[in-house]
């Protein structure tokens, strides 16, 4: 297999047998677990909002994870490379999402020539990285004049509230909106847009069922690790990327931040 520039990857071919899951490990987001329903359909509103801009269009998406947001997105791209650090999810993105390219590559170091993307999604990935300015400005080399970056992580203000250090252990730095903005912005990108991802209706009144906390209560059950409640599990499995929506309004509340940034 080779990646967009040519260069030999070190994937093996894609093996035809039906793959598994990838493991649960608490990195990324899972689809087909009940339990883990709720977090995918809050990644999923993003990867279908932004769909669009992506129609016709050369796009990356920088740390696809299991695969699925690179896998949509190619339904209306030109062509979709999903880069990945992660052996294991390269491997099986290969095996299950055949309309996608994987590569396994550093975030830190594209392997894509100057000016030769239309669009760079990201999404609820740059909270994993260590060098998060040296990655937006990776995106902005690889992306031709007009391009965007379409990215997306936790807002840190309702993620990790009164904390400098990131609830998830596996996060190296949470933002707020000010925060991504100034990231952005030190990587030569205009800001087009900057909205937040809200419960709906349906999602606030399970937040209302569940003494104030849809997520409380999923975490209380997951951290003690004891069985869920029928009536938990079947809400959680219930729950689509259409109880969530995306609004400028209350920005510092919202979940998690999402950015149309634009390459002058």
């Amino acid at each position: 297999m080779t990646d967009f520039t040519g260069a030999t990857t070190d994937l093996p071919a894609r093996d035809p047998a039906p793959p598994g899951h990838l493991p649960l490990t608490g990195e990324r987001t899972v689809p087909g677990i009940a339990e883990e329903n709720y977090w995918f359909r809050r990644h999923e509103i993003v990867y279908l909002d932004l769909l669009a801009r992506c129609a016709g269009r050369v796009v990356v998406d920088a740390g696809f994870g299991e695969g699925y947001g690179a896998a949509l997105l190619a339904d209306a791209a030109d062509r979709v490379i999903g880069l990945d650090y992660d052996q294991q999810a390269a491997e099986h993105a290969g095996r299950r999402y055949p309309a996608i390219t994987p590569v396994r590559s550093n975030l830190a170091a594209l392997p894509l020539a100057d000016d030769s993307v239309d669009v760079v999604v990201n999404f609820q990935v740059i909270e994993h990285l260590w060098d998060q300015l040296q990655f937006i400005k990776e995106c902005h080399r690889v992306l031709r004049p007009g391009g965007e970056l379409l990215i997306s992580t936790p807002n840190r203000i309702t993620f990790s509230p009164g904390r400098e250090t990131p609830l998830n252990p596996f996060h190296t730095r949470e933002l707020s909106a000010s925060e991504l903005t100034e990231l952005l912005s030190d990587g030569g990108f205009g800001i087009k847009t900057m909205t937040g991802v809200h419960h709906g209706g349906r999602l606030k009144e399970l937040d209302a069922r569940y003494g104030g906390s849809l997520i409380d209560e999923q975490l209380r059950y997951a951290l003690a690790g004891t069985p869920w409640p029928e009536a938990l599990s079947a809400d959680v499995a219930g729950v689509t990327a259409d109880d969530f929506v995306l609004s400028e309004a209350d920005i510092d509340a919202s979940l998690d931040l999402v950015a149309i940034a634009v390459k002058g």
